[in-house]
C-alpha cells in the first residue's frame, strides 16, 4: 500500500503541477496573428511545400526564445522590462519605452486590420465600423484580465486559441496535402530569389518582441500573484514549508525553481508546437489548393481562392479563424503594453483606457483609402525595427550569473542564444532594408 500511496502522491504532485500551465499559451497568440496568416499563404500558393522547413526552423527558434523570457520572469521574480528598468538611466527608460511603445501601437494596428478584415469577409462589415467592432470586444476580454484575474484571462485566450486552430486546420481534413511532398518541404532548399525574399520574411517575423517583454511578465505574475499557483508550490516543497509571501521571491530554493522551470519548457514546448502546427497547416492548406491562383498575395484574395477551391463552408471557418485570430492577438497586445509601460516607467495605467489610446491610430488609418495588406506590411516594419531592443537584451541578462545565479544560460545555451539572435535581428534589419529601398 505505501508504494501505490507514495506513486499516487507523486502522480497527484504533477498533475497540479501542470496547473502551472498556460503562459507560454497566452505568448503563443502573436505566432498565429493575422500578420502571420498572409505569409504563409502566399507561401503556399506561390512555391508549394517548398518552404515547409522554413516554419520549423523559425519555430525551432521561438522555443528558445520564449523559454529563455519566460525563465527570467520564474527565476527572478521580475519581467524583463523591469530588470532593464534597473539598468537604464531615467532618459534610458523613456527612450526605451517610447521604441517599445512604437511596436505595441505598429502590433496593435496589424491585429485590429486582421479583425476588421475578417469581419468584413464574413458579414461585409466596413473596414473602419470592423475597427471598432474588434475594439470594443478586444476591450470586453481585457476587463476580464483585471476583473477575474491572469487565470480568467488566460482561458478565455486559450479558447480563441482553438477557435483559431479549428478555422485554420479544417481545410486540411477536406483536402490533405500530399504526405511525400510534405516530408520533401522538409529539407532546405530554394527555387528562385522570390522564395529566397519570402523565406527571409517568414524566418525574421518569426519573433515579436511584445511576445517577449509579454511572457516574462506572465511567467513572473504566475508564481507572484496566483493563489492557486502558491498552493501548487505549497505541495511541491512540502506542507511544513513556511508559505511565500506575495511581494517576496516567489522560489528561493534550488529544487523547486528547477521544478518550475521543468514545467515552463513543458509549457512553452507545448504552446508553440500548436502555433507553429498552425502555421504550417496554413502552408500546407495553401499548397495543396491555391497554387496558381491569382490574389493570394492578400488575406481576402486568399479567402476568396479558398471558397473556390474548398466550398464556403471551409472560407467561413478560415474568417472565423481569422477573427478569433485578430481578437486574441489585440488583447494580448494590448496587455503586452501596458506590462512594458509598468516596468520601465513604473507606472500602469488601466488596460481598458491603454486599449482606447492604442485603438485611435489603427482606426484612423483604417477611415483611409490606404491598401489594408500595405498597412499591414507597415506595421511589419516597425516590428523589424523592435526586434533587437527586445532579443539582445533578452540573451545578455538570462547570462547574468549576478541576476540568475546557477540558472544562468549555459555556455551552448548562450551560443545558441547568441545565433539566433543574430538570425533573427539580421533578416528583420535586412527586411527593413528592402522594403525601405522598395
Amino acid at each position: 500500500m505505501r508504494p501505490r500511496a507514495a506513486s499516487s502522491r507523486s502522480a497527484l504532485r504533477r498533475l497540479r503541477a501542470l496547473s502551472l500551465l498556460g503562459p507560454a499559451f497566452v505568448a503563443a497568440i502573436a505566432y498565429v496573428d493575422p500578420g502571420n496568416v498572409a505569409a504563409n499563404l502566399t507561401a503556399g500558393a506561390e512555391f508549394g511545400y517548398l518552404l515547409v522547413w522554413v516554419l520549423v526552423m523559425a519555430n525551432a527558434m521561438a522555443v528558445l526564445v520564449q523559454y529563455l523570457s519566460a525563465k527570467l520572469g520564474v527565476v527572478t521574480g521580475r519581467s524583463l522590462p523591469e530588470v532593464l528598468a534597473d539598468r537604464l538611466s531615467r532618459r534610458g527608460r523613456i527612450a526605451y519605452w517610447l521604441q517599445a511603445e512604437a511596436v505595441a501601437m505598429a502590433t496593435d494596428l496589424a491585429e485590429v486590420i486582421g479583425g476588421a478584415l475578417a469581419l468584413r469577409l464574413l458579414f461585409d462589415v466596413p473596414l473602419l465600423l470592423g475597427g471598432l467592432i474588434t475594439g470594443v470586444v478586444s476591450m470586453l476580454v481585457l476587463s476580464i484580465q483585471q476583473r477575474r484575474g491572469q487565470r480568467v484571462f488566460e482561458t478565455v485566450v486559450l479558447t480563441m486559441l482553438g477557435v483559431i486552430v479549428v478555422g485554420f486546420c479544417t481545410g486540411l481534413v477536406v483536402a490533405p496535402p500530399d504526405p511525400g511532398a510534405v516530408v520533401e518541404g522538409l529539407v532546405p532548399r530554394f527555387a528562385g530569389t522570390d522564395s529566397v525574399l519570402l523565406a527571409a520574411s517568414m524566418l525574421g517575423a518569426t519573433v515579436m518582441p511584445h511576445a517577449i517583454y509579454l511572457h516574462s511578465s506572465l511567467a513572473r505574475d504566475r508564481v507572484r500573484h496566483d493563489l492557486a499557483v502558491r498552493e501548487v508550490l505549497t505541495e511541491l516543497r512540502g506542507a511544513d514549508a513556511p508559505p511565500t509571501e506575495v511581494d517576496a521571491p516567489p522560489v528561493p530554493d534550488p529544487g523547486l525553481v528547477e521544478r518550475l522551470l521543468r514545467v515552463t519548457r513543458i509549457d512553452v514546448v507545448a504552446a508553440l508546437v500548436i502555433a507553429g502546427g498552425v502555421n504550417i497547416a496554413m502552408l500546407l492548406l495553401a499548397a495543396a489548393n491555391l497554387p496558381g491562383r491569382a490574389g493570394t498575395d492578400t488575406i481576402e484574395g486568399a479567402h476568396a481562392a479558398i471558397a473556390d477551391a474548398l466550398g464556403p463552408a471551409v472560407a467561413v471557418l478560415f474568417g472565423v479563424g481569422l477573427l478569433a485570430s485578430g481578437l486574441a492577438s489585440t488583447a494580448v497586445g494590448a496587455y503586452a503594453g501596458s506590462e512594458i509601460m509598468a516596468g520601465l516607467l513604473h507606472l500602469r495605467v488601466p488596460l481598458v483606457v491603454r486599449r482606447v489610446v492604442t485603438l485611435v491610430p489603427a482606426l484612423l488609418l483604417l477611415s483611409t483609402d490606404v491598401s489594408p495588406t500595405y498597412l499591414l506590411v507597415l506595421s511589419q516594419v516597425v516590428l523589424s525595427f523592435g526586434i533587437p531592443f527586445a532579443m539582445i537584451p533578452l540573451v545578455r541578462v538570462t547570462a547574468d550569473a549576478g541576476l540568475l545565479g546557477r540558472f544562468r544560460n549555459a555556455r551552448g545555451t548562450q551560443a545558441v542564444a547568441w545565433l539566433v539572435a543574430g538570425i533573427i535581428v539580421g533578416l528583420n534589419v535586412a527586411l527593413l532594408w528592402l522594403t525601405v529601398a522598395g
